[in-house]
């Protein structure tokens, strides 16, 4: 058995080197197929200049023209022209022209034109042109033009132009031109162009141009906005045709404005104002949830309402707010460390110059238990103050 196999080793070789039974080399045939059995480059049955097909490859590191079938290698393989079929190799698979089938590599799979199929890389996979299936890589994915499909990066996933199907990273997915589909990753997803989908990231999302559907992050930027953003800050340059859901909603005209009050619910506040055309949202904080002849105390709120003008200078407005409240306190003096409030207020608020107004508030509070379902206190609220422009 052992002499046949030698035998049959022999003749392919022989056979790949170009030889006949008379011992002497053999003009290279145009479009010749055959395999190609490979130590290293040119010590193989397929020489580098081969012009033909490969439709077997199996060694340690090859060189071919084409490839129509399977290639196994132990490092790696270099194709010429066009790979179809699949290609395994334990470091690297690089083929000059499009790739259709399944490429997988311990390190990287580069392929100069397009892709088509299914793409496995330990760290990084590259395609000069169009990306269309399925690409998988532990580090990053880069493709120079379009992508459809799914591509999925360890960290980070660049595509220099339109980006079509599902994309998931560790860090970033970044889109030179428009994106339609979803994206999701761990900190940032960017589309230099237009966004048809959903954008969900760890800390913001931003679209150069228009955002249609729904951007999900704690910070969400788009030129336009056409659907939901949902997040802490929200912002739109140009326009906004759908909703914002936010701690902040801003856009080039909204303003800005600090409010200082007192009032029987917190007794001192200082809060920012963030006023757009009808719409407004309050941070602030105040000290003194309880009485002054108490020991400090405090609390953060945020509100979210509706303004309209009633005569001239003067506007009423009506929000629902959430406050948090640190009394400092134990059990044993009859309070709760900490305390949550749902409130509902009305207010009127009388502008004195371009830069300054009074108001006053009327509205109710419900304080409520954070480890258990049972109210600890409610009554009216009642504030007043100033708001600087």
């Amino acid at each position: 058995m052992k002499r046949i196999f030698s035998l049959i080793c022999l003749s392919l070789l022989l056979a790949g080197t170009g030889y006949a039974q008379t011992g002497k080399r053999q003009p290279v045939r145009k479009g010749k197929a055959g395999v190609n059995l490979s130590l290293w480059k040119n010590l193989s049955t397929q020489r580098t200049d081969t012009v033909g097909s490969t439709f077997f490859n199996l060694g340690i590191f090859s060189a071919m023209n084409r490839l129509n079938g399977l290639g196994v290698n132990a490092l790696g393989a270099v194709v010429g022209r066009d790979m179809n079929g699949a290609q395994f190799s334990g470091i690297s698979n690089m083929v000059g022209g499009s790739m259709r089938g399944v490429q997988m590599a311990g390190i990287t799979n580069i392929n100069g034109n397009n892709l088509s199929g299914l793409s496995v890389a330990g760290l990084v996979g590259i395609t000069g042109n169009h990306a269309q299936g399925a690409v998988f890589s532990g580090l990053a994915n880069i493709t120079g033009d379009n992508s459809s499909g799914v591509i999925a990066g360890g960290l980070l996933n660049i595509t220099g132009d339109k980006t079509a199907g599902v994309q998931l990273a560790g860090l970033a997915n970044i889109s030179g031109g428009n994106f339609a589909g979803v994206t999701a990753s761990g900190l940032l997803n960017v589309a230099g162009g237009d966004m048809r989908g959903i954008q969900i990231s760890g800390l913001g999302n931003i679209t150069g141009g228009t955002s249609a559907g729904v951007q999900l992050a704690p910070l969400n930027v788009a030129v336009r906005a056409k659907g939901l953003q949902i997040g802490l800050v929200n912002y739109y340059k140009e326009k906004l045709d759908g909703f914002q859901l936010g701690l902040v909603n801003a856009n080039p005209n909204t303003k800005v404005q600090m409010m200082l009050f007192g009032g029987n619910a917190t007794k001192l506040n200082l809060a920012a104002r963030f006023k757009n055309k009808l719409f407004y949202t309050i941070l602030g904080g105040g000290t003194h949830f309880l009485d002054f002849s108490d020991k400090f105390s405090g609390s953060l709120f945020y509100r979210a309402g509706l303004e309209l003008p009633v005569y001239k200078q003067l506007f009423i407005s009506g929000d629902l707010g959430y406050q948090h409240a640190e009394t400092f306190r134990n059990k044993d003096y009859g309070f709760p460390a900490r305390l949550y409030s749902l409130q509902t207020r009305i207010n009127l608020e009388y502008r004195l110059t371009a830069k300054s107004g009074v108001f006053v508030t009327g509205g109710y509070g419900w304080d409520r238990h954070y480890n258990k379902n049972a109210a600890f206190d409610k009554g009216v609220i009642v504030e007043g103050g100033v708001v600087l422009f």
